[in-house]
């Protein structure tokens, strides 16, 4: 296939080149070589991210350099904006005259040695109006007082597949055909919304045909004969797929750049679904027929990386029999991150069957680069959550990874990940004043309070859940997200509006697990059955941030800690994500489906002051467990510890719960192979029931000079994976550096 793999004598590439395994480390290079026209593309994409032009969040706290659009000021357009000259209305026939108002306006780009091509520079946050009415405020002020919250933007997952079958005309014909039958039928409002979907639409044709205008003229003014041949087939494509369904694997690459891109103009995040399986039928045909290279395939989808960023794709998995679904797509995703050495956010989906060398050299990807790219996630635990929650079977195969520790059905599930949240310390905190008050002597009272509060807290987000879902499809429909999804153009109903899709659970993460048991376990050793301590004493020490109480805080500091594979103290964890998974599953949202827990939170730890000191000896300065990992420098006795304490949770029960790991890369000095250490660890790892694993190779020594040296050329193509998302370390804040290297680094397991 031409595609490298690995053997019992290590790593060789199909044209036999005798090349020397790199060592483990910070920006190890890649195993291919970068064409002169890569580097040039790969060094304009690095320094539009060192420049801040990449840069997600505020000057004071940029999140890293993995935005989809490239800064050049504010929006020139933005007093002609529809809804500032007609007057802003929640409806999306509103939301899409202003989506293709600005899509209208966007520059068309083409760079010298671009073959994929197109960008964006404006999301729709940036000039439409996202307020919610001051009722639905107040219901979400009660929800974050009890330690809930929670906003929905995007955060789920299309299925480009119907795209790449249709192309944009067919979807535009079934618009068309859709509100005519509404009109027809006089449903306004269906109508309306399929209208705005219509304008939406033919914006995006008009914005791929403005590329190929763009490229013919730069064709007849080119005197270099490649580049000039180059123009004329970005020209060509661009054509084509304005319209029509992808033909090649050229034009399905350019297809899918556009699809995504035009999907980020809405400024969320969403994941992208299995690039392996939508390709393969493309690569097939174009290799076929001898018009697609080794070296195209990679760089192609390398250009794409490129320019979208940190955008999830998957790869792996199984098909509709349940079979291993891996192809030589699978390879050539893989090969296309490896030659750039930069990031987009990729995911392996591992099972038992999954082809052996295709898994190896992932392992061999993550082991060189050292960026936990790709991410490794179970396959099959994923399935399962799907069918416990009540996907049928002949849907859940098609689960797929989708961003940060979530994954959805593409199309056909919409369940606004990452963007809700239950703060457990604040239930904790309740339970323990309760405890006070009722003179509670017993632990398993003391429990029960706990999951009374945890209950109260659950309700208060599904008010408020179910309030901002009243408003959603005509505040902030998903409406191009909506336009790959199974369901929202026959039925006239966005994706986020009721039954829009089949499925739409509400995903809730969860902060302060690891804590919270921990604190417990202490609770109930100390206070319960040594009686040293009362919960009074607790919740004094804890106010004061364990002031003159040093010695009662070793002690609460000292006992078991969650990561350590002590059955004790993980089996009060797993205790408590029962809790979660039975009392948000009880529950259901105003669609009829269950609220289901993820165990994982994106950046609340990183805000420990508005939390306090917690009764597992933490002060209040030190930054919370990340998603279900111990809290920083609690687990001591290793990384396989570590892993059997997380891996004891039953994952099927959750919407996903990441294992971070950071490895320093004198953990592999004198190894041999090391992506077979990668190999061994991930397989016992998911067969013991783990679900994923971000896994970071990088030097402390090299990062914490870097913080002080961005400036270094070697420091700025550092990659790391930050919480879910990869980002170059120079370009997050220093909150940000400063929680990454503090982190637990392994030097053996």
């Amino acid at each position: 296939m031409g595609h490298i793999m690995l053997n019992d004598t290590g790593i060789e590439d199909a044209v036999s080149r005798n090349v020397i395994p790199a060592a483990v480390g910070v920006n190890a290079p890649p195993k291919l070589s970068q064409s002169p026209r890569i580097q040039e593309l790969a060094r304009r994409s690095r320094e539009l991210a060192i420049s801040g032009k990449r840069r997600l969040g505020s000057e004071d706290m940029p999140l890293g350099d993995h935005a989809c659009w490239i800064h050049i000021g504010p929006f020139p357009e933005l007093d002609q904006m529809p809804s500032k000259v007609n007057g802003y209305e929640p409806t999306g026939e509103s939301w899409g005259r202003d989506y293709a108002f600005l899509v209208d306006h966007f520059p068309i780009d083409i760079h010298p040695d671009e073959r994929i091509v197109g960008e964006i520079h404006w999301e729709m946050h940036m000039v439409r109006q996202y307020v919610w009415p001051a009722e639905a405020q107040e219901v979400g002020k009660m929800a974050h007082a009890l330690g809930a919250s929670g906003v929905s933007t995007g955060h789920t997952c299309p299925d480009l597949a119907i795209g790449l079958s249709q192309g944009w005309g067919g979807i535009l014909e079934r618009i068309k055909r859709s509100r005519a039958k509404y009109i027809r039928l006089d449903n306004q409002p269906k109508a309306s919304y399929l209208h705005g979907l219509q304008m939406i639409c033919e914006s995006v044709i008009r914005f791929i045909q403005h590329h190929a205008e763009k490229a013919r003229e730069l064709a007849q003014g080119e005197t270099d004969p490649w580049q000039k041949e180059t123009y004329e087939r970005v020209a060509e494509c661009c054509a084509h797929i304005a319209t029509g369904a992808p033909r090649t694997y050229y034009e399905g690459v350019q297809w899918i750049h556009f699809a995504v891109m035009m999907d980020r103009v809405v400024g969320h995040g969403n994941g992208y679904g299995r690039l392996d399986l939508y390709l393969i039928d493309l690569y097939r045909k174009s290799k076929a027929v001898g018009e697609l290279s080794d070296e195209e395939a990679r760089e192609y989808l390398s250009e794409m990386f490129l320019k979208l960023r940190g955008h999830f794709f998957s790869m792996g998995g199984r098909d509709a029999k349940l079979k291993d679904a891996t192809n030589e797509v699978s390879f050539v995703v893989l090969e296309a991150y490896d030659l750039i050495g930069d990031y987009n956010n990729l995911g392996v989906m591992w099972h038992p069957d999954i082809d052996p060398e295709f898994y190896d050299y992932a392992c061999d990807v993550l082991a060189r680069h050292g960026e936990s790219i790709p991410v490794l996630v179970n396959y099959d635990l994923m399935y399962e959550a799907q069918l416990r929650s009540g996907i049928p079977e002949e849907d859940a195969w098609k689960v797929a990874y989708s961003g940060c520790q979530w994954f959805c059905i593409p199309g056909k599930e919409f369940c606004d990940q990452d963007v809700n949240s239950i703060n457990l310390l604040a239930p904790m905190q309740r339970a323990i004043a309760a405890a006070i008050e009722q003179d509670i002597g017993d632990f398993e009272c003391f429990y029960a309070l706990f999951e009374e509060e945890l209950t109260r807290t659950a309700r208060a987000l599904r008010e408020w859940k179910n309030t901002q879902y009243d408003l959603l499809d005509r505040l902030w429909p998903e409406m191009f997200t909506s336009m790959n999804s199974h369901g929202p153009i026959e039925r006239g109903i966005d994706m986020v509006g009721a039954r829009g899709v089949d499925y739409q659970y509400t995903s809730v993460n969860i902060l302060g697990i690891p804590n919270v048991a921990d604190a417990f376990h202490a609770i109930r050793q100390l206070v319960f059955e040594e009686g040293r301590y009362t919960l009074t004493d607790v919740k004094a020490a804890t106010q004061a941030n364990w002031q003159d109480n040093e010695p009662m805080r070793q002690r609460f500091l000292n006992q078991d800690k969650f990561g350590n594979d002590l059955d004790d103290v993980d089996a009060l964890l797993v205790r408590i994500t029962d809790s979660l998974a039975e009392i948000l599953g009880s529950m259901v949202n105003q669609r009829g489906q269950e609220f289901r827990a993820s165990l994982f939170h994106f950046q609340g730890h990183l805000n420990p002051s508005a939390v306090g000191a917690t009764p597992d000896g933490r002060l209040a300065d030190e930054y919370l467990a990340h998603g279900i990992n111990p809290q920083v420098g609690r687990n001591n006795t290793g990384l396989l510890a570590t892993a059997n304490s997380i891996a004891k949770i039953d994952q099927r029960k959750f919407q996903g719960g990441t294992m971070q790991v950071e490895l320093q890369p004198r953990f592999f000095d004198g190894k041999d192979d090391v992506w077979t250490y990668v190999r061994n660890f991930s397989e016992t790892f998911f067969r013991k029931g783990g679900i994923q694993i971000n896994l970071n190779i990088m030097d402390l020594e090299t990062l914490r000079d870097a913080m002080d040296h961005p400036e270094i050329p070697e420091y700025q193509n550092i990659i790391v994976r930050v919480t879910g998302y990869a980002s170059r370390f120079i370009c997050l804040s220093r909150d940000y550096q400063q929680e990454f290297v503090t982190r637990i680094n392994y030097e053996g397991f």
